[in-house]
């Protein structure tokens, strides 16, 4: 009796001894995995950490002379808590804010939008094979590789008065003064500098289609329309999504293209960035550091909406937690592995 009940005990021991020693494996490269990325995570929380704390701190002050609650005049950093912010959304400088708080809105919806159709329409034309592939290939990407502050200088020269954009048209629109032609300039070679680099990489990912998935859409009777939304699509959407998720959080940086194409202090065009500038070169540090962090605040909630809705793959699909294998039962009542 004693010999038939230590059977299944000595089996259970043996089975749960594997799965010791795995999840003791897990823990152990776990603990390395951290170990490896200390130095890393330690360079980030210096680089990116400490200047986001610091840039908030100062918002949270106000730099120059002032009166303090007895009328005397003081002089340094005073601490005015959330003042800055206050000042930005409803006080004097409200009306600034907002303004440039829409133009970055604006640019970064259409310069994305027209620069996702077009770099995807300049992949698909990289991706055929025909004579000279490699030189269309270089010339799409050389306005990427332009400087922007020599890409605004050029685009300036083409949207002058005289300049070719007028004599195309045929008309006198003035590209560079303040208005809505202002912005649609800033348009124009903001989406003719970056969208090459949306088809660079959708190309990449275009590369990565097996062939025998379009010759078997082929056989099936499936035209071009068809391949490119049901195939060509969906494949490539993991680096579509990056590379517009990386188009968005540099639009809503942009400061350089319309400050040389167009000018600063210029209503139509001013975005965050450049309102964030021109206080700091005031010298009102603080209420620069509040516009720098209201920024920051509202990329940091664009990208995360944007991974959490359209699932945007930016580790590469690191965490599978779908992937483990999991027992099935099999109709004998036996288990069995499944992916």
């Amino acid at each position: 009796m004693t010999t038939t009940e230590s059977a299944p005990a000595a089996g259970t021991a043996a089975a749960r001894a594997p799965r010791g020693r795995a999840r003791g494996d897990v823990q152990g490269t776990r603990r390395l995995a951290a170990l490896l990325l200390s130095p890393t995570l330690l360079v980030l929380a210096l680089v990116i950490g400490y200047p986001v704390l610091a840039g908030f701190r100062e918002s949270l002050y106000s730099r120059g002379e002032g009166l303090d609650a007895d009328g005397f005049v003081v002089e340094g950093d005073r601490f005015v808590g959330l003042g800055n912010y206050t000042a930005i959304f409803q006080g004097d400088r409200a009306d600034a804010f907002w303004n440039a708080f829409s133009n970055t809105t604006f640019f970064t919806l259409t310069t994305v939008v027209l620069e996702t159709v077009i770099g995807v329409a300049m992949a698909l034309i990289m991706q055929q094979a025909f004579r000279g592939r490699a030189l269309v290939r270089a010339s799409i990407l050389v306005p990427w590789a332009i400087p922007t502050a020599i890409s605004g200088l050029l685009w300036r020269w083409i949207f002058q008065a005289d300049g070719a954009a007028n004599a195309v048209l045929r008309q006198e629109i003035l590209w560079t003064a303040d208005g809505f032609p202002a912005k649609t300039a800033v348009v124009i070679a903001e989406v003719w500098k970056t969208s090459p680099f949306i088809g660079l990489l959708v190309l990449a990912g275009l590369q990565m289609i097996p062939r025998d998935v379009y010759e078997a859409a082929r056989v099936d009777g499936a035209g071009p329309v068809q391949q490119f939304f049901r195939i060509t699509l969906p494949l490539v959407k993991p680096a579509l999504l990056v590379a517009v998720l990386f188009r968005m959080l540099d639009v809503l940086r942009m400061f350089d293209l319309p400050a040389v194409l167009i000018g600063v202090n210029q209503k139509s065009v001013e975005t965050l960035t450049m309102i964030a500038w021109f206080e700091a070169s005031n010298l009102r540090y603080g209420s620069a550091a509040a516009y720098a962090t209201v920024l920051f605040l509202y990329i940091a909630l664009i990208a995360y909406l944007f991974v959490k809705l359209l699932g945007a793959d930016i580790i590469g699909e690191a965490r599978q937690k779908n992937r483990r294998p999991r027992a099935v039962r099999t109709p004998r009542g036996g288990r069995r592995a499944a992916a």
